[in-house]
């Protein structure tokens, strides 16, 4: 007899992290990323954007707990990390990548700038190389890491990185879909 549980046929659901709720058109951008979504098979969770049900939390805390809850219920994360108001991606946008690689759910990244973080940095930013080999900003001595990496070694080592939200959503269906083999029993 099989012990194993009934398989989940349930589309996977996906967050979609990052700053598109500040977007002037952000309503008819998820209504494209939902498109994306069901095209890749999996069902989008889109992020709150204040416009839930009131409770007595203030706004802020009101997002923050939608968001996280969810985040939490989500099978995986697709996450806009294109550069935002600077050279990072949205610290918001972060934090949620983080906290899906803390709760043990995928992430897969999109929108980073080709080429390393300390290329772009060196293009931004006066830099001199010092005498141990170390790119240091120019002014102030602090060191830039220089691993060859889109981004920090700790998003570029926990993610996995694609080139549009598309061939995001298509990598999360795949991640998913091993990760569902895996479970099974089936490698």
């Amino acid at each position: 007899m099989d012990n194993k549980p009934p398989p989940n046929t349930a589309r996977p659901r996906i967050y979609l992290a990052g700053p598109d709720v500040f977007r002037p058109d952000a309503r008819a951008h998820f209504v494209r990323l939902s498109a994306a979504c069901d095209a890749a098979g999996l069902a989008a969770l889109l992020p709150a954007d204040g416009n839930e049900e009131q409770t007595s939390d203030a706004p802020e805390k009101q997002i923050y707990e939608a968001n996280m809850q969810r985040l939490r219920g989500a099978d995986g994360v697709v996450a806009n990390l294109a550069s935002f108001r600077g050279m990072e991606p949205d610290s918001g946008t972060v934090f949620e990548v983080g906290a899906a690689i803390a709760l043990g759910i995928p992430v897969v990244a999109y929108g980073v700038p080709e080429g390393s973080y300390a290329d772009r940095v060196r293009a931004a930013l006066p830099c001199e190389v010092d005498a141990n080999g170390v790119l240091r900003e120019a002014g102030t001595g602090i060191a830039v890491e220089d691993f060859g990496q889109q981004l920090n070694l700790m998003l570029a080592c926990s993610i996995h990185i694609e080139a549009t939200p598309e061939a995001a959503l298509r990598k999360m269906a795949q991640v998913l879909a091993v990760h569902r083999a895996t479970e099974a029993g089936n490698p």
